[in-house]
């Protein structure tokens, strides 16, 4: 029987998590991801940038421990389907060593990492994973999502084998993966700081939408989208302060007449100033979304 290599992963999605309780839900590869993990006296790394397909050398068994997708990435573009991401092979032949790493991920039933680019330089870490099909003809994969249950000391990868289920988490990667790039690309055109207190913390910023992604007008584009703090974030979306074609901060009335002490302050001491907006004008609010979103606000009293 092959080997799975199953602590080494164990070993490695425990990493993951410390580096995802530093630095977030995405991880950058500088500070991060390049520093690997240790197993058994040795440092491991997660991912080899070069290419999609990665095992390590430390592996005993046959099997990927990893597979990635940069954010820029043109010759191999992931296709998002109801059941999971479709993941290409490697170019040349399909029993070349990287492809055969990727395919006897699905032969042995082993979890990975897929880490999926959101910025330049920056992973977000989706694990475990499966490969639950595969297919050379096509010289594709499908990479569905599974859960780490149990104790924080000892969690373990559970697969799901229920179609419903499984769809359902697929779901949830790519709205987190959507949410991702989103603010990939926002935050950086607000130089990585609130847009209405000029908080600079990345940990605590968030991309807004403008209009709602559901809406006809909400594409996940920079024009659609405000760099703000949790806290402003939060109001925002309450419709607790407001952004008007001008770029002028409003915030709601009911809470400048309030007074609740130094965390409303911050909110208060915001009204009739000016969000600091992007550089570039391709990349600033767009007026008419901003119009729209005002008069919700306005409305909400």
């Amino acid at each position: 029987m092959r080997e799975r290599d199953d602590d080494l992963r164990a070993a490695c999605f425990a990493a993951l998590d410390v580096l995802r309780a530093s630095h977030g839900t995405d991880v950058p590869w500088r500070g991060g991801l390049e520093r690997g993990f240790a197993f058994r006296g040795r440092r491991v790394p997660f991912l080899n940038r070069a290419y999609g397909i990665f095992r390590a050398d430390a592996q005993r068994g046959p099997a990927a421990l990893s597979i990635n997708s940069a954010f820029t990435s043109v010759r191999y573009e992931d296709e998002e389907t109801p059941d999971g991401f479709l993941y290409a092979y490697q170019d040349g032949p399909v029993g070349n060593h990287h492809n055969r790493a990727l395919r006897y991920a699905h032969a042995l039933a082993v979890p990975l990492v897929y880490l999926i680019g959101t910025r330049r330089g920056w992973y977000r870490p989706e694990y475990p994973a499966w490969i639950i099909r595969d297919d050379p003809a096509d010289r594709r994969v499908l990479v569905a999502f599974g859960r780490m249950r149990g104790p924080l000391d000892e969690r373990e990868p559970v697969r799901i084998e229920d179609e419903i289920e499984r769809r359902h988490v697929v779901r949830e990667v790519r709205t987190r993966v959507h949410q991702a790039r989103f603010r990939g690309a926002v935050l950086p055109a607000y130089l990585e700081r609130c847009a209405i207190c000029r908080l600079r913390e990345v940990r605590l910023l968030d991309a807004a939408h403008i209009v709602e992604d559901a809406d006809a007008h909400g594409a996940p584009v920079v024009p659609n989208g405000l760099s703000l703090c949790t806290i402003h974030h939060r109001a925002y979306d309450q419709d607790l302060v407001g952004v008007d074609p001008d770029r002028r901060v409003h915030v709601a009335r009911r809470l400048l007449d309030d007074d609740d002490g130094p965390m409303l302050d911050l909110l208060k001491g915001a009204h009739g100033s000016s969000i600091e907006a992007p550089r570039r004008a391709a990349l600033r609010p767009d007026r008419e979304r901003l119009a729209r979103r005002f008069e919700r606000f306005l409305a909400a009293g």
